[in-house]
């Protein structure tokens, strides 16, 4: 690809990249509890109001959490019929698999949607990592597969000085190009050396996988961030939340107003008032006196307004509010109505998911030469359960279903396979010791 048609096909594909980073940037930005409160601009000058707090509240960070943890404290669990491909995934995806998943889910909350980048290390092996959303922009087939037919990488390189590269991936070429961070495609754009100036590669790099190595994990159908549903209610909560510490701290300060005063200045008064615990003052007028002024707190309206943003900022950021759960010895069916609408929300994000990992499952068995026909997908729930109602009803089941299924949903066991062969085991011993 020549720097002409580069700058061509980078024009056309990267043009609402702009978008989508500002997007992120704003929900990153609410992840990390900087909120727009802490940027709005300082309060004017004002006699009887001089606090100026700025609280941000975490609503979002909990309710990504809540949803990364919900879905990916016990990562997917892949099976592909053989032993040999089971071994093969488990290791591959490593011990980090868990977390890499939980970080997938936070940067598709924040951006949209996320990304894995898999590729061949100098040692031949299979690797992979995440990464967020703005970092790459998929090109897709205008057909009704919607095939990836190509990948643009993004990000940000200093070398003598600091530069926008482009990695352009296809079905079996990596080609690199770069302009300076102030110029733009249009002006500055080059080729540039794949991984940095000083790795003496070229620009154009083949890989081996046949398609682009990039896997896209959306967050929902729309690709829309978590935050646009609640922003505009976190800015309220955040306002009222403050503007009642601000009343709070203000109503300490009394202002006196003097009618009729009879010293000479403020001084006078005010030591008048310490020393003698009185003042002069002159009823010549007949309208001589001292009021304060102070700031009335409609306590009742603000509690009310605090307490519905925040019913609704957890009812349209499908999550569960922790200071209204009252679990006592609540049934599976109680505790399902409590995680409703995080269900909703995380089985969105799972159908998602899904097809992407199984690419990515797909991309690994094929690149060892390991041949599968489908492979399966375990997703397991993080949600506070009744493990005695789940137990006896696998105990009531046992003439229904099989061993496997049964070991499969007990709340105790981790490893089926394991259990199984322990049962075995235990079984052979007990028959040996019957016959002796």
């Amino acid at each position: 690809m020549t720097v002409g048609e580069a700058k061509a096909f980078l024009t056309r594909h990267t043009a609402g990249l702009d978008g989508l980073l500002r997007r992120a940037s704003t929900a990153s930005r609410y992840y990390l509890a900087q909120n727009d409160i802490l940027f709005a601009p300082k309060k004017e000058e004002d006699a009887l109001r001089g606090a100026d707090n700025r609280i941000p509240h975490s609503f979002y960070p909990l309710l990504v959490n809540q949803k990364a943890a919900y879905l990916f404290s016990d990562p997917p669990l892949f099976t592909t019929g053989s032993e040999r491909g089971d071994r093969l995934l488990k290791k591959v995806l490593g011990q980090d698999f868990a977390r890499i998943c939980k970080s997938l889910c936070v940067r598709a909350s924040n951006a949209g949607l996320s990304w894995i980048h898999y590729w061949q290390d100098d040692g031949g092996a299979f690797r992979y990592a995440p990464l967020n959303g703005g970092e790459v922009v998929g090109v897709f087939s205008e057909d009704l597969d919607c095939r990836m037919t190509h990948a643009i990488r993004v990000y940000r390189r200093r070398e003598d000085r600091e530069e926008i590269v482009y990695e352009i991936w296809d079905d079996r070429v990596c080609e690199a190009f770069c302009h300076p961070a102030e110029a733009g495609i249009e002006t500055g754009l080059r080729a540039a050396p794949l991984f940095g100036a000083g790795s003496g590669r070229t620009n154009r790099m083949l890989h081996p996988f046949g398609q682009p190595p990039f896997i896209m994990f959306s967050n929902n159908e729309q690709q829309r961030t978590d935050l646009e549903n609640i922003k505009r209610l976190i800015d309220i909560y955040d306002t009222t939340y403050s503007g009642f510490a601000n009343d709070l701290q203000d109503i300490q300060e009394v202002i006196l107003t003097l009618s009729g005063y009879g010293g000479t200045d403020l001084s006078e008064f005010l030591s008048d008032l310490k020393k003698y615990k009185v003042i002069k003052l002159d009823d010549l007028s007949g309208g001589a006196g001292v009021d304060t002024l102070s700031i009335e707190i409609p306590v009742q309206a603000r509690e009310k307004m605090l307490e519905l943003t925040r019913r609704a900022i957890f009812e349209e950021g499908q999550g569960v509010d922790p200071t209204r759960m009252d679990f006592g010895n609540a049934s599976g069916v109680a505790l399902q109505f409590m995680y409703s609408l995080l269900e909703l929300k995380a089985g969105l994000t799972e159908t998602e998911f899904r097809p992407g990992f199984d690419r990515l499952a797909k991309a690994i068995l094929r690149y060892y030469g390991v041949g599968a026909e489908s492979v399966g997908q375990v997703w397991t729930r993080s949600a506070v359960r009744n493990d005695r109602e789940l137990s006896e009803i696998a105990k009531e089941s046992e003439t229904l279903l099989s061993r496997r299924t049964l070991l499969s949903r007990h709340p105790w066991v981790e490893d089926v396979t394991k259990e199984l062969a322990e049962a075995e085991e235990t079984e052979k011993g007990a028959d040996t010791i019957g016959l002796s």
